[in-house]
């Protein structure tokens, strides 16, 4: 199992330290998954490739920037209270 969990890291270093360039190759996998499917799994594709592109936003540190200040892992803002 260590040759799976060795490929692994070697992965996620590579994503680490080339997650802007990883990022574009979401979009265009999603752009090709859409086509392969012919627009029957659009809505889970777009979800999948959202979810990708916010992971390596986190890895990257990418996030400060992209409108997402003050947002905890929910998307919920952080130290607002809501009540009234």
């Amino acid at each position: 199992m260590s040759g799976a969990s060795d490929a692994f890291n070697k992965l996620r270093k590579a994503v680490d330290d080339n997650a802007d360039k990883v990022q574009g190759m979401v979009g265009k996998a999603a752009n090709a998954a859409k086509k392969a499917t012919g627009g029957a799994h659009d809505d889970k594709i777009d979800k999948g490739a959202q979810a990708a592109e916010d992971y390596l936003d986190k890895r990257s540190g990418q996030e400060e920037g992209s409108g997402e200040e003050g947002k905890d892992d929910k998307g919920d803002q952080e130290g607002k209270d809501d009540r009234k």
